[in-house]
């Protein structure tokens, strides 16, 4: 743990990972993004990642946003 400065004179403390870590946390963090979920895709029936699931989400609710879809059924998916 280090203790830096965060914003006005105030200190907080951080952790840093090791290298190993670091590597470990994002190989596991990767996996967990390109996992799959038992969701259709938009324009394909295939199964889709999380991630893409995600990718997918934010464009129909910015859609809703813009008001070029009237609705935003947010399609919920559990993982294993």
């Amino acid at each position: 743990m280090k203790t830096e400065s965060v914003s006005h004179g105030k200190k907080g403390k951080r952790e840093y990972l090791t290298d190993a870590k670091t590597k470990t946390l994002l190989d596991d963090l990767n996996r967990f993004f390109e996992s799959r979920v038992e969701v259709k895709r938009i324009r394909n029936v295939e199964h889709q990642t999380l991630e893409t699931l995600i990718n997918e989400e934010a464009l129909l609710l910015a859609k809703y946003l813009r008001k070029e879809n009237k609705s935003w059924p947010p399609r919920v998916t559990f993982l294993n």
